[in-house]
């Protein structure tokens, strides 16, 4: 593990440390749109799904409560996956649980027929690491599987938990996977943040964080960019 990756670790172990589950900014009681993204799927309960940068989002008990039984969470952060588990309970046993960096896991080939992301791709500033990203989303999902991926919007903030992240719209978003996905749906959410954290430049006491969600299916079939009336507020 390289100097930077330590750190990165480090990081994150010291958030799911010193802070209560409620208290970061990303925190949501249950995550909606996320569990309504994957429903519109269609994929089978049956069908394998990964919710990459899972850490402690009660997205799993989520999915387990409406029936999957395929689940695997993905984080950097020891400290999250163990207190996502302890919150679980004994129905932790029924999820697969990885402890690994995403650039760099060895995640198995055409596994996934979801792939979820709330949490990571916007945390990537550097364009080698977004082209390991997508490299993984290619080998790791199965063909004609979907990808959710949620980032900062355009006027989101620019840091999140101390760290810098990249803001993208939805044609930007779209243009970083690339042509071997089929773009199916692009939606906007405006996300309250549990406290009053405010992001840089916003004014005091503002507490909402702008993000762009994109469902796309893992195709190779070249399409247009995104257009305006593909959004949905």
């Amino acid at each position: 593990m390289s100097d930077n990756d330590m750190e990165s670790k480090k990081h994150w172990e010291r958030v799911y440390t010193t802070k209560p589950v409620t208290g970061v900014s990303w925190y949501q009681e249950h995550s909606e749109r996320s569990l309504r993204l994957i429903e519109a799927t269609r994929v089978p309960k049956s069908g394998s799904i990964i919710d990459v940068g899972g850490g402690t989002s009660t997205l799993v008990d989520d999915l387990l409560d409406a029936g999957y039984r395929d689940v695997s969470v993905l984080d950097l952060s020891r400290a999250a996956l163990l207190a996502a588990q302890s919150r679980l309970g004994p129905k932790s046993a029924l999820v697969h649980w990885l402890e690994a960096d995403i650039t760099k896991a060895e995640l198995p080939t055409r596994a996934y027929d979801i792939w979820h992301d709330r949490a990571v791709f916007h945390f990537l500033t550097s364009e080698a690491d977004c082209r390991l990203y997508v490299a993984q989303v290619l080998r790791a999902v199965k063909p004609g599987g979907h990808v959710i991926v949620a980032t900062f919007a355009e006027d989101g903030p620019t840091r999140c938990s101390g760290l810098p992240v990249v803001r993208y719209s939805p044609t930007e978003l779209h243009g970083q996977f690339g042509s071997s996905f089929v773009l199916l749906k692009q939606e906007r959410e405006e996300h309250r943040t549990p406290y009053n954290d405010r992001p840089i430049g916003a004014p005091s006491g503002t507490r909402t964080r702008r993000a762009t969600y994109q469902r796309s299916s893992a195709e190779p079939q070249v399409m247009p960019p995104p257009t305006a009336s593909s959004m949905t507020r």
